[in-house]
């Protein structure tokens, strides 16, 4: 029998619980600052996987290997799928649009943004004025 698939559970603050789902970038968020249940994107991971490798420092690179596997053993990615490919076409189009260029980290915040999107999720991110451009399209949570 296949494992279920794995989420993340957290409460809000003050011990209340948050009945949503919604997709994380995880750079340094709190997980009192989550709803219960959360979902990532496959382009987060892959951002948390390659951040082992873009340092020298063996502590820090040691400190990363342990956040990926964290994050491995919590969530089932979100995957890019084409739903999240057509969505990415209506991201990719409001960023242009507000004058910002999808290139490097930016592209892949827009991935990010384009898989919450997708699914109808919110974004709770640490960056929200990564994202403000896109306010018409995805609800943005500064966490």
């Amino acid at each position: 029998m296949p494992a279920p698939p794995r989420r993340g559970s957290v409460r809000a603050r003050g011990g209340a619980r948050r009945r949503s789902t919604s997709v994380v970038d995880l750079e340094l968020i709190l997980p009192d600052d989550l709803p219960v249940e959360v979902a990532v994107s496959a382009v987060t991971m892959a951002e948390l996987a390659a951040g082992p490798h873009a340092t020298t420092d063996p502590a820090e690179r040691a400190r990363r290997r342990e956040r990926v596997q964290r994050a491995e053993a919590t969530f089932e990615p979100l995957p890019v799928d084409a739903a999240v490919a057509r969505a990415y076409g209506r991201v990719y189009a409001a960023a242009a649009a507000a004058g910002r260029k999808a290139r490097g980290r930016r592209a892949f915040d827009l991935l990010i943004a384009a898989t919450a999107v997708a699914a109808g999720l919110p974004l709770y991110t640490h960056n929200p004025d990564d994202f403000a451009d896109l306010s018409d399209m995805l609800q943005i949570v500064a966490v």
